[in-house]
């Protein structure tokens, strides 16, 4: 039987296949990551498993514990500070520029980009984090700034599975949606200050959300009773 990936592009494939099941909460963060499960499931050996985890450690989604092996990283408020900490000092400038010097082609890319998130995220709720990185990406790449591009694309992966949690609550994709919307219209317009303050307020308001449901999930699971061990009969 034919394996699932090419050869040539093994490393890379698997890495995007661990990520998503990772990000869809597919791959839980409490238990080890199977790795022979998974080396089976994908028809590969246990080698490139092993070296797309390395890999997604780097991107900051799995931790590595000696002797106990990779772990899916929790989610966390203080994570959640420090990921949106570091988007608000680069993504809002790196896209201000960017609106300055794109072609056609990439504002074109730009707004395809708003509309398949528009059309695709609300009917699932698991591609939502993908199409909301693709939109924020197409308004940093075109600044031609490479090491800004791939650290605004980590950063984005890291906060995938925090705007998901966002996203929960019926309605706030349609704050959401508008806000993209004003940001891309100030975009394609050329206004870079408009753009800036956009993205910043867009990203703040996202942070504060996720510090409420952040704050109230943790009490939760404080107040929650641990679970009782059955009897031996």
């Amino acid at each position: 039987m034919d394996s699932l990936f090419e050869v040539r592009s093994l490393s890379d494939r698997l890495t995007d296949v661990l990520r998503d099941y990772i990000l869809s909460g597919e791959i839980a963060p409490d238990v080890p990551i199977r790795q022979d499960a998974l080396a089976t499931s994908l028809n590969v050996s246990k080698i490139p498993i092993r070296e797309a985890l390395a890999r997604l450690e780097q991107d900051g989604l799995v931790v590595s514990h000696l002797h106990r092996g990779f772990y899916v990283r929790p989610m966390s408020a203080e994570e959640a500070e420090e990921v949106y900490a570091l988007r608000l000092k680069i993504e809002p400038e790196a896209a201000a520029y960017a609106c300055t010097v794109a072609n056609e082609e990439e504002q074109i890319a730009a707004r395809n980009a708003l509309e398949r998130h528009n059309r695709e995220a609300s009917d699932e709720l698991s591609a939502s984090g993908a199409l909301n990185r693709a939109f924020h990406l197409a308004l940093v790449v075109p600044g031609g700034r490479d090491i800004t591009s791939k650290m605004v694309f980590r950063l984005n992966v890291i906060s995938d599975r925090y705007v998901r949690k966002h996203l929960e609550p019926i309605g706030r994709n349609i704050r959401a949606n508008a806000e993209h919307e004003k940001i891309l219209n100030a975009w394609l317009r050329r206004k870079p200050e408009k753009v800036e303050d956009l993205i910043r307020r867009h990203l703040e308001h996202t942070l504060l959300d996720l510090r409420k449901q952040l704050s109230a999930a943790q009490e939760e699971s404080v107040k929650k009773p641990p679970a009782r061990k059955k009897r031996k009969r």
